[in-house]
């Protein structure tokens, strides 16, 4: 178990508290197919969770669409997120993952809009959950 993060469970337990897709992702670092995510192209008013902790970790105001495939948002609920440098598949990126349990979300780009951060926040669909509210 990794001792920085608030949220601390054996690997068993996330196996038997998460689907498989959503174990592969969150805690194997892997990436569900483009286009087909829940909440690719969803637009309602709420905030967005930590599928493995409910940390809240995006709000629908900075959620856009990208094109990418994947759920994007220009910015991230402040200190909600942790960024690690991944130098896998032969690219240089940084990872986004919880920073209440460490569960990978995806990944961080600077080619979001200009008008706002200029970040991209590239999230799996299955790392994240949605609770509406009224606005």
């Amino acid at each position: 178990m990794d001792k920085k993060h608030s949220v601390q469970k054996s690997e068993e337990d996330w196996k038997r508290e998460l689907s498989p897709e959503e174990y592969h992702v969150l805690r194997q670092k892997g990436t569900e197919r483009p286009h087909t995510g829940q909440y690719n192209l969803h637009f309602e008013n709420g905030d967005y969770h930590c599928k493995a902790c409910n940390a809240k970790l995006f709000e629908s105001e900075h959620k856009f669409e990208s094109g990418c495939g994947w759920p994007s948002f220009d910015q991230a609920v402040e200190g909600a997120i942790e960024y690690i440098r991944d130098t896998t598949h032969g690219m240089i990126r940084t990872e986004t993952v919880c920073s209440n349990c460490g569960g990978h979300l995806g990944h961080v780009f600077n080619d979001g809009p200009r008008e706002t951060t200029g970040q991209r926040y590239c999230i799996n669909s299955v790392s994240i959950g949605f609770d509406p509210t009224e606005k």
